[in-house]
């Protein structure tokens, strides 16, 4: 592993992260998840990116402590904490006297996770994530938060959950 992470320091010592000056108008996340990824455990892996206009602020991959019951769950719980840190990302740009008037986008490639959002309906599937659904629909009412689907293929949150390929 060591030399795993040495080869990729090396290969990629040129590439960093560039902070424009650009406006400060909008707030934009992308939420992605692995379900089931870790061979062993069957844990899953959750990530997500936010972006403040073109800059990537604030970025996040976790190995989930529990076991998902289905890849909605596990999806849904990303965007949570998405959303949490959007929240928060929001309120210090308030406090900073940087408000952001239009409402955050989250990103997110699964259909059903962006359909539970909005869906007042609780079925019994969803009672493991229940306060996920109150907190994340609580910001969509509030109109802080809107929620939008993106193709697998454009998803910039992937790089979070999934492994990176090994080239030899």
């Amino acid at each position: 592993m060591v030399k795993r992470i040495l080869r990729y320091v090396k290969d990629t010592w040129d590439v960093g992260l560039h902070i424009g000056a650009g406006p400060v108008d909008s707030l934009t996340a992308y939420s992605d998840a692995d379900w089931a990824g870790c061979p062993d455990s069957r844990r899953s892996t959750s990530g997500y990116c936010v972006y403040l206009g073109d800059t990537l602020v604030s970025w996040s991959s976790k190995h989930q402590s529990t076991i998902s019951h289905s890849s909605a769950e596990l999806e849904y719980r990303a965007v949570a904490r998405a959303v949490a840190k959007c929240c928060w990302l929001r309120q210090l740009l308030h406090n900073l006297h940087v408000p952001i008037a239009s409402a955050t986008v989250v990103y997110c490639d699964n259909v059903t996770a962006i359909y539970m959002t909005a869906n007042p309906v609780h079925h019994h599937r969803t009672k493991y994530i229940e306060i996920d659904i109150h907190f994340v629909r609580e910001k969509v009412a509030l109109g802080q938060i809107r929620f939008l689907h993106v193709p697998s293929a454009h998803q910039y949150a992937d790089i979070m959950t999934k492994d990176l390929p090994v080239v030899y």
